[in-house]
């Protein structure tokens, strides 16, 4: 299976070339192209357009990515949707789908499983068994697509996975994803969530690309952060907000903090006075998410008195904060969850 061409992660230039070097018609490439990525077929021979021998040829030397949905919960909360689907190889994934009233919101893993270690994750309890090609980021919003018959508008690469760990597959899939060929999702509508990777943060600033960038801070200083997220041992605060005004200043675009909120743990005044100091005059907004909680961690969220106030305090600094909607929580909505619990079963 492997030594296969995985088509579905090529762009149009490079399925032309590889058509071509098969002795294909130039106008092929756009008609398969299209077949994957507007008409979101899962098997060649739905291509009707392109002769049969031309079909034979692709299945003997490529493999079309196709999920499989193992599981699908839906909330009775909100009717955000929770998907489990099965790679070529096995292997699990989760993604969610949120339905905003500004659109359809989905949230892709970019990896199988994540290497980093962040203590109030279940992606990570595994570790990191491999890194997901461009095609089956991509997959995970066809299938979505196809399943509902709703257009997806925006996505967020935030579920399991580091996607600066998995960094060159990651930038391939914005570009197809934001290809006019294929699905046409607007750059200004990807967000990119990281544990801070400073040389990645700093490469991803040079693509100049117009995506969000989404820094999961957590802790307002090393030590509280290090016993949170072990990257901390790795990246200072300090080294990451470097990496973050670079990015601010090459791409001129709004970073996001994402701060989840722990009870007892990174929701004191101090906490509150620090985090202010660290991103007042900055061109961010925070995003305080109450902690969800992991059979397998210690972690509680506070109750949204707490998380309320501390949000207004942080304001009176002049800061933009936004507390997240909390979806799916009656559908093992935290990062993980229903991978973790599938392969438990």
């Amino acid at each position: 299976m492997e030594d296969k061409i995985d088509i579905k992660s090529l762009t149009l230039s490079e399925l032309t070339q590889f058509l071509e070097d098969m002795g294909q018609k130039k106008f092929r490439a756009k008609q398969l192209y299209s077949w994957m990525h507007e008409h979101l077929i899962e098997d060649f021979d739905q291509a009707t357009n392109l002769p049969k021998s031309l079909i034979e040829e692709l299945k003997e030397k490529c493999r079309l990515t196709a999920l499989v949905v193992r599981q699908e919960q839906i909330s009775k909360i909100d009717d955000t949707r929770k998907y489990l689907f099965e790679l070529y190889d096995r292997n699990m994934i989760e993604s969610v789908l949120m339905r905003y009233h500004h659109g359809n919101s989905v949230c892709i893993s970019s990896q199988v499983g994540c290497r980093m270690g962040c203590k109030f994750c279940a992606s990570t309890l595994d570790g990191c068994v491999r890194n997901l090609t461009a095609s089956e980021m991509l997959d995970q919003i066809y299938r979505i697509q196809k399943m509902t018959g709703e257009r997806v508008d925006n996505v967020v690469i935030m579920g399991s996975g580091e996607p600066m760990d998995n960094y060159d597959n990651v930038i391939r899939f914005i570009k197809l994803l934001n290809s006019e060929e294929g699905l046409n999702i607007s750059q200004r509508n990807i967000t990119v969530s990281t544990c801070g990777l400073v040389e990645k943060i700093k490469e991803l600033a040079d693509e100049k690309l117009q995506i969000t960038l989404a820094i999961s801070l957590h802790a307002p200083n090393d030590k509280l952060r290090a016993s949170m997220m072990p990257i901390a041992n790795k990246y200072s605060i300090d080294e990451i907000m470097e990496a973050v005004r670079y990015y601010i200043d090459v791409t001129t675009r709004r970073v996001s903090f994402e701060y989840s909120l722990v009870d007892g743990v990174n929701d004191s005044d101090d906490c509150v006075k620090q985090l202010a100091k660290l991103l007042t005059g900055l061109n961010c907004h925070i995003n305080l998410i109450p902690v969800n909680p992991v059979r397998e961690r210690q972690f509680v969220r506070p109750d949204m008195k707490k998380v309320y106030s501390f949000k207004n305090k942080l304001e009176k600094y002049g800061l933009n904060v936004t507390i997240r909607r909390e979806m799916g929580s009656d559908i093992d909505g935290a990062c993980g969850q229903l991978r973790k619990k599938y392969m438990d079963e």
